[in-house]
């Protein structure tokens, strides 16, 4: 694989135990159990992780400040919502905590649907909803680049504004990477004109194909010592999946984007497509990361995203449960497959 393709793990952040089939430990969202992740990542070969959002769950900002400050490579993807930011309240923030974690921020823009009323948040149809985004963004991006900015925009105004501190180039990197994802019209609009990153759910290659010119993948997989481990625990998750129907996979339950339906959708093509990209999940999980696995030994799992980085998918997001132990198991046995 190129030597350019970096690997990031996603966190649990979630008051709930058991998060998609997460080991249900005492204690399981404290700051010791985050750390530990955390710092499991450094340690077995990972870039940093995703740390997601959404109304009901840990503040994100919060949780990755904390994790950063206790961690020395770590780079935490926070994902972010437009609306329960502003504009210049983010840009300061996200630029004191990349200066004092000495440039390790990305952030993850999320304009899908939330409870929006209970933090004091509305929004209008997908226009409008992508339109504030791509707003947020470009004025967040000037925030981070420019002096005395000001903006009267459609949805956010500023006059003036300077944030400090200001962001430390370091080599091509400006400012932290936006990633962002979404597969309607309108999201992808957004993305090509203003993400650093295409996230992309865990789709078939023809899928991806689809796609291409401005996709960059997220993914899951599911890493065993043997395929015949593989597939036995994943058929084995998705039977107890069925049992609870979802409990702890439902991320994306409330209201489905036009991505999280294309997974959803996958399941009645077959249960596997491709190699080894296991699609019954989607029957009971809802949609998201949780939806599509890619199944087997490191070695077929590390054929399988070699194919994905063919068509030029550079950043990988992946994760499996329990994350704690797989962090290790995938850390030490398929990203040097990866980075051979």
């Amino acid at each position: 694989m190129s030597n350019i393709s970096e690997f990031l793990w996603y966190i649990p952040n979630d008051v709930r135990p058991g998060h998609r089939g997460d080991s249900a430990v005492e204690n399981h969202n404290s700051l010791d159990t985050l750390t530990s992740h955390a710092k499991a990542l450094e340690g077995h070969g990972w870039k940093g992780a995703l740390i997601g959002t959404g109304w009901g769950r840990p503040d994100t900002f919060t949780v990755a400040a904390s994790l950063a400050a206790r961690t020395t490579t770590f780079e935490p993807l926070i994902a972010i919502r437009p609306g329960y930011w502003r504009p210049a309240n983010f840009a300061s923030a996200a630029a004191t905590l990349d200066h004092l974690t000495g440039g390790r921020v990305r952030i993850n823009i999320v304009s899908g649907k939330d409870n929006l009323p209970a933090y004091g948040d509305s929004e209008g149809d997908q226009a409008h909803r992508y339109a504030r985004t791509k707003e947020f963004m470009r004025l967040v991006r000037r925030l981070w680049t420019e002096e005395n900015v000001t903006s009267a925009g459609d949805h956010f105004r500023v006059a003036g504004s300077t944030v400090v501190p200001r962001i430390e180039a370091r080599g091509e990197r400006r400012h932290p990477k936006f990633y962002f994802g979404g597969a309607s019209e309108a999201a992808e609009r957004v993305a090509a004109t203003e993400a650093d990153v295409q996230l992309f759910w865990g789709e078939p290659l023809d899928g991806v194909r689809e796609r291409i010119e401005r996709l960059k993948a997220l993914s899951r997989q599911l890493v065993r010592d043997t395929t015949d481990e593989a597939w036995a625990d994943a058929e084995a998750k998705v039977a107890e999946m069925a049992k609870s129907k979802g409990a702890g996979w439902h991320d994306h339950q409330r209201v489905l984007a036009v991505g999280q339906q294309r997974l959803l959708a996958l399941y009645e093509r077959g249960d596997v497509l491709d190699d080894n990209l296991y699609t019954a999940p989607g029957k009971f999980g809802g949609g998201g990361a949780g939806t599509t696995w890619l199944v087997g030994s490191a070695a077929d799992v590390a054929r399988s995203l070699r194919k994905y980085q063919d068509l030029g998918i550079t950043h990988f997001v992946l994760s499996d449960t329990p994350y704690l132990s797989e962090i290790k198991r995938q850390g030490d046995q398929l990203l040097p497959l990866l980075r051979g």
